[in-house]
């Protein structure tokens, strides 16, 4: 990645009084909100955005879950 012709952005959270998992679940909200406004802008609607989401989201736990068994 050529750094001087991308566009590169820091999200910023709160250190104090959160745990791990608040960073975590931080992390994971930004990212599906920047994969939504992108799904958006380029043309999808909220309902094709919505079934993709949930659908990938499902099958990262699915995978997740038959790793533990």
């Amino acid at each position: 990645m050529d750094k001087d012709k991308s566009e590169i952005f820091i999200t910023e959270f709160p250190k104090e009084g959160f745990g791990i998992i608040d960073h975590l679940q931080g992390r994971v909200q930004f990212a599906i909100l920047d994969q939504m406004k992108f799904m958006k802008t380029s043309g999808m609607e909220y309902k094709e955005i919505n079934e993709i989401i949930l659908a990938n989201v499902q099958k990262i736990i699915e995978n997740y879950q038959s790793q533990e068994n």
